[in-house]
């Protein structure tokens, strides 16, 4: 089966994949490479996986995910949850997430990026009680809504 997600740590899978690091920048997006290039680095990143750039090309082309292109983006997940010991949606420990685009080369302010992804009602009350500071809770849901709301419906 193909492979559309890669963890960070996958560096050595998707520079063979790519066949050169020019490859990599191609098939997982500027961001994407400089976070898997600093991890190959050594540099402290915090987990995460990259959709390729060929899972959006199919998806633009088709108007559907690739055949098993979920079922590997939820292994990511769970393998981020793993690594950090939080769970996605979870009130009492919960993983946010942030959702960068990107492509092969930079293009600032072109790209929108969402951010606290994991948020809902219940994980917002569990974070007020886990951080006793209402305001800042509610700042991160807010700029949650109003980033997803910008971007995925203009």
């Amino acid at each position: 089966m193909k492979k559309w997600v890669y963890l960070f740590g996958e560096v050595a899978a998707a520079e063979k994949y790519a066949g050169s690091w020019e490859g990599v920048r191609s098939l997982l997006g500027g961001k994407g490479a400089g976070l898997f290039d600093m991890t190959r680095a050594g540099v402290p990143v915090p987990p995460g996986f990259t959709v390729t750039t060929e899972a959006c090309n199919e998806f633009r082309k088709t108007g559907k995910f690739p055949a098993g292109m979920w079922d590997q983006a939820l292994a990511a997940m769970k393998s981020v949850e793993k690594q950090t010991g939080k769970k996605f949606g979870s009130a009492n420990n919960p993983l946010l997430v942030s959702c960068r685009s990107g492509a092969k080369f930079s293009m600032p302010g072109m790209m929108n990026t969402i951010l606290n992804i994991g948020l809902n009602d219940e994980v917002v009350e569990g974070m007020i009680k886990l951080t006793n500071n209402p305001r800042f809770v509610w700042d991160l849901y807010r700029r949650l809504v109003e980033m997803f709301g910008t971007t995925v419906f203009n």
